[in-house]
């Protein structure tokens, strides 16, 4: 295991860097810090679904009030994704030279002052151009929150923790819609916005006084851009790392697709209200982190990361094809609830797919993870802005291209799986090793 974080005095979060204990009693203060650590990481990973889902009920109104296609509405969706891929890309290896803090309070600053900016653009060009700022400045708590998890943890624990960590973040994505759409009720978008803007301000200050440094001075980095160039180079030339990598930004993109597009097929298709939406929305997010806590609480240490990963993309596939062939026509007209009982199912299976994924990766990763963080973030996030305006190509009347998206994600998703990261391979490779033959892993 990694060095580990400590407690002090005041209750801050540091590494045991600065603690005078030894290994054993550092582990245990991790432990004891185990709530602290996961309220603030929650509260960093909570903020891209609050910055993506409250906004989601207001889609429809922002196209009438700016006057401007559903395709290029949602594009404000893509740039705020855009940016939180890109951002990763530089905030990620500047971590694993400067440490956590520091990058991290920067760009939460930045996000704040984006997201007030956009509760007063006057159209919709300049909303792109201040989501895609807000992205790129919102990807310092991703990619950090990441590093921060493997700084602290190892193995079986880091999977766990991540497993737990969606339960916090889960919230956001249940209570984000709901709150989008009660703020509807006393004000239009803008104010979405506005709530936006005193949530980043908010969890700045917890940041400040909470998070302390978790990198120590001794496992930085010290080079420059072309170290991280060739640091993520030789990730991705790790064909296990590359293949749990494409299998979570692949599924990452069925789920933006859903979240891209339900709000136009349960409004505008199924005449349903934005306080409707708000709690199918709510509904799939409890889904998700139910199953989350099932993988992380009963699975994992009984069943591999990879068994339970292999079924959940299996589910979601599922899932997926189950909705092309109903929003396709072929049992003829379906009303909301089966469309909403796939949509469900698939993001339940979520649950076992993004934690898992993350876990895997970074076990390989110990010495570069904030590269390896930024790797997974971007890959992810660029993948959802692809998928993003794929699913309105064909207007707001259909969920088609919907279903489309998410099956094709879904089935690219478990082929890397299959054919990059081998599960079976690397369990008889484990076998050989434990056994003391001294052939060679590939």
């Amino acid at each position: 295991m990694p060095e580990s974080g400590g407690q002090d005095t005041q209750g801050h979060i540091s590494t045991t860097a600065d603690a005078k204990a030894p290994g054993a009693v550092a582990s245990a203060a991790v432990r004891r810090t185990s709530l602290l650590v996961t309220l603030v990481l929650g509260g960093l990973t909570a903020l891209p679904p609050l910055s993506m889902d409250m906004y989601l009920p207001a889609l429809p109104e922002v196209t009438d009030a700016l006057r401007s296609p559903a395709a290029t509405v949602q594009l404000t969706l893509t740039a705020c994704l855009a940016g939180m891929a890109l951002g990763q890309l530089v905030v990620g290896p500047m971590s694993d030279k400067w440490g956590r803090r520091r990058p991290l309070l920067i760009g939460m600053v930045v996000y704040v002052l984006a997201t007030a900016v956009c509760a007063f653009a006057p159209d919709v060009e300049l909303l792109i151009g201040f989501r895609l700022l807000q992205g790129l400045a919102g990807a310092a708590g991703i990619v950090i929150a990441r590093a921060v998890v493997r700084d602290l943890y190892d193995g079986v624990e880091m999977a766990r923790f991540f497993s737990t960590l969606m339960l916090i973040s889960g919230v956001a994505p249940v209570v984000a819609p709901l709150i989008g759409g009660q703020v509807l009720r006393l004000t239009d978008w803008r104010g979405v916005f506005a709530v936006l803007t005193v949530i980043g301000v908010l969890l700045t200050a917890v940041v400040w006084k909470w998070l302390h440094e978790t990198l120590p001075a001794e496992r930085r980095h010290s080079g420059g851009v072309g170290e991280a160039l060739r640091t993520m180079g030789g990730l991705l030339k790790d064909r296990v790392f590359t293949g749990y990598m494409l299998a979570g930004g692949l599924a990452f993109a069925a789920l933006f697709a859903y979240i891209s597009a339900s709000p136009f097929v349960v409004q505008e298709i199924y005449d349903a209200s934005p306080q409707t939406f708000s709690l199918l929305f709510g509904l799939n997010s409890v889904g998700l982190v139910v199953v989350g806590q099932i993988n992380g609480k009963l699975l994992i240490g009984r069943v591999s990361l990879d068994k339970a990963l292999g079924f959940g993309l299996a589910v979601i596939t599922l899932a997926a094809t189950a909705l092309l062939l109903m929003t396709s026509g072929v049992f003829g007209e379906v009303g909301l609830a089966p469309i909403a009982a796939g949509l469900f199912v698939l993001m339940s299976a979520m649950g076992l797919v993004l934690p898992n994924t993350n876990a895997q990766a970074l076990m390989r990763t110990p010495n570069a993870a904030g590269s390896a963080s930024a790797l997974l973030g971007t890959s992810s996030f660029l993948v959802g802005a692809v998928a993003s305006p794929l699913v309105g190509i064909a207007g707001e009347a259909t969920a088609v291209p919907m279903a489309v998206v998410q099956l094709a994600s879904a089935v690219a998703a478990l082929l890397c799986f299959l054919l990059l990261c081998r599960p079976w391979q690397r369990k008889n490779e484990s076998l050989t090793a434990a056994s003391g033959d001294p052939a060679r892993q590939k």
